[in-house]
């Protein structure tokens, strides 16, 4: 008879029957492991823990009752119960899933097509706290950390570069960034439509962009607008 007090405790979290009985099967042919407890929602889950203390491991859905159910369970669970471990059953591969898995503190994301070992494998190393990260997820959080990289440079760039505009460029792209057209932006500035042409073709060229969207569209992203009205004293 198995030593309960030395096995690894587990909760399963699923809302398919199906895939909840699957996968609880699985566990309890390991030797070291143990299931506490079966829940078919978040809710289930939280009931379980309060009921029954934090288990080592939840191998849980993201998924259940409603969209990204699992996540949020996952940041209930570990705000209380730190020490437990949040493996992550799912179909999707999408890197929004990804990074809102991971960003609740769950050390581990496994697809439900995976193979009965390399679940098995996952739920060991979580709970030993050596957990590898696999190769497809690795690669899609190196692009997002390029991504950011790359963003950041150009906030550096475009920052530097509305510091450097005239009060009058920066009262212009405020108001493209309203969405006025340029008979609009002449009128408000009230002067000549052929002054506002020549400014806007300045900031074109200190962007090095063709079209006045590209220019709102990269100071959108960027999230700067507040910055353009701060250098503008608040003015709209």
């Amino acid at each position: 008879m198995r030593d309960i007090t030395e096995l690894i405790r587990i909760i399963v979290a699923e809302d398919m029957d199906v895939l909840r009985d699957h996968f609880c099967k699985l566990i309890s042919q390991e030797k070291d492991m143990s299931i506490i407890g079966r829940a078919a929602s978040g809710k289930e889950v939280l009931a379980l823990v309060a009921e029954l203390g934090a288990p080592d491991i939840i191998l849980m859905d993201i998924e259940m009752d409603v969209k990204h159910d699992g996540i949020m369970t996952a940041q209930k669970v570990l705000e209380k119960h730190p020490d437990t471990r949040i493996v992550f059953l799912t179909v999707h591969e999408d890197e929004e899933t990804i990074f809102s898995a991971f960003d609740t503190g769950a050390v581990d994301y496994v697809l439900k097509t995976s193979s009965s070992e390399a679940i098995v494998q996952s739920i060991r190393s979580a709970h030993s706290g050596v957990v590898s990260v696999r190769p497809e997820v690795a690669y899609k959080i190196k692009n997002e950390f390029s991504r950011i990289r790359r963003n950041q440079e150009a906030l550096m760039a475009a920052t530097l570069l509305l510091s450097q505009m005239t009060p009058s460029e920066l009262a212009i792209l405020n108001l493209l960034l309203k969405d006025m057209k340029i008979p609009q932006i002449a009128k408000e500035r009230q002067v000549e439509l052929s002054t506002i042409k020549t400014q806007i073709n300045m900031i074109l060229k200190k962007f090095d962009k063709k079209r006045t969207k590209e220019v709102t569209a990269l100071l959108r992203e960027l999230n700067v607008t507040s910055f353009i009205q701060n250098r503008l004293g608040g003015g709209s």
